[in-house]
């Protein structure tokens, strides 16, 4: 099984990492191995800000940066896309795992939703239910194309559940 990871800032490196330290668990544990790649698309780009968290938490250094970053959130956004897709029809994933409410994770939902990857969105719905922040828009778009959908607690489960949305659901901490 082949995994795309994509990741852009802060706290989608260390959530990333946990991910990533189970899938080497698994493929030292069993002949069912997952082949992970990794994809930052550079919205947080120096070094405090990206290469000291691939560092420190221990991740695999990216297979792929795209090092885009600045702009707006729709400039930053597009940008991403057509990179993020290229990446995707080359390593033709079985998944794509994203994390959060970024410009990455909306970026990397709507490329992997057009071309029929199926998405694992982690810290599935959360809500701020303010639509002028642009993180909510992420989520609530993110949540709405996403196959699997893991929530970091019960009321993000009943979130989704009042947004007709109840099907590959699971609420993991």
């Amino acid at each position: 099984m082949k995994i795309v990871t994509i990741v852009g800032a802060r706290p989608q490196f260390i959530k990333a990492s946990a991910v990533s330290r189970a899938i080497k668990k698994n493929n030292l544990n069993t002949k069912k191995t997952i082949n992970e790649i990794i994809v930052h698309t550079g919205q947080h780009f120096d070094s405090n800000m990206s290469d000291i968290f691939f560092k420190e938490l221990d991740i695999p250094l990216p297979d792929y940066n795209l090092e885009i970053s600045g702009g707006t959130h729709a400039q930053m956004t597009s940008r991403m896309m057509g990179p993020i897709e290229t990446v995707l029809l080359k390593e033709k994933p079985n998944f794509i795992i994203i994390y959060g409410d970024t410009n990455s994770t909306l970026a990397a939902s709507l490329v992997a939703a057009k071309i029929h990857i199926p998405i694992i969105h982690i810290e599935a719905g959360l809500r701020s239910f303010n639509r002028k922040m642009p993180e909510e828009i992420n989520r609530v778009l993110t949540d709405r194309i996403s196959q699997l959908l893991f929530c970091p607690n019960q009321n993000s489960v009943d979130n989704l559940f009042r947004e007709g949305i109840v099907d590959g659901v699971y609420a993991v901490g």
